[in-house]
């Protein structure tokens, strides 16, 4: 299978750290929405990162549905508790962590896409404050439950907070400030030194497999 999309698409990296977790094999195919469009628009019409071509051609996108596919999939490796209190506590933590690359990457497209004189700044600063706000909550979750992230242990919910607080510091530094967030910063930090991090670094032309 082929995983279509950019490394510096937050959504594009949580699928590819997380199929590398989950033990299944995919080679990585580095397209850009933007300058590579008409060569996206031939695999998938629509152009949407992340994609990933599955081995009988059919194409799936938006990064949950192809993580719910790859889980179904997987050969033994779970990424989500199946016990109720442990599961609760992952998909708040997932939905806080989607909510901040969402709103991540909607602040970095006004900012770089959009005409300075055409920039609104009474909704980006609305944006902003959705951004903080996820991750002040999650900040405190982590307070409150300590993540230890190990290649052995490392769910999804992890996996996302870490990828969307290294895409915020690395496009938005100025809007989440690292000090505000010690519990963050340490998750983040230790999920880079993970080889399936490593792998699939952010900002990278492609996957560097072995």
């Amino acid at each position: 299978m082929k995983l279509i999309g950019m490394l510096d698409s937050p959504f594009v990296r949580r699928v590819a750290i997380s199929l590398q977790l989950l033990g299944i094999k995919f080679e990585h195919q580095p397209l850009s929405v933007f300058s590579t469009f008409e060569a996206f628009a031939q695999l998938n019409p629509v152009v949407k990162a992340p994609t990933l071509i599955c081995d009988d051609g059919t194409a799936l996108m938006d990064s949950t549905l192809i993580l719910q596919y790859a889980t179904a999939i997987a050969p033994a490796r779970k990424l989500l508790a199946e016990e109720p209190t442990l599961l609760k506590r992952q998909l708040q933590q997932l939905g806080l962590a989607l909510a901040a690359c969402e709103k991540s990457v909607q602040l970095v497209y006004e900012r770089k896409l959009r005409p300075v004189e055409k920039q609104y700044d009474a909704w980006s600063q609305r944006v902003i404050s959705q951004l903080l706000s996820a991750y002040e909550v999650l900040e405190q979750l982590l307070a409150e439950h300590p993540i230890t992230m190990t290649s052995d242990n490392a769910d999804l919910a992890g996996v996302s907070i870490a990828v969307a607080w290294y895409f915020s510091q690395q496009m938005l530094p100025d809007v989440v400030l690292a000090a505000d967030f010690p519990h963050l910063a340490a998750l983040s930090a230790q999920a880079e030194t993970l080889p399936e991090f490593q792998v699939a670094p952010f900002g990278s032309s492609a996957c560097q497999f072995d």
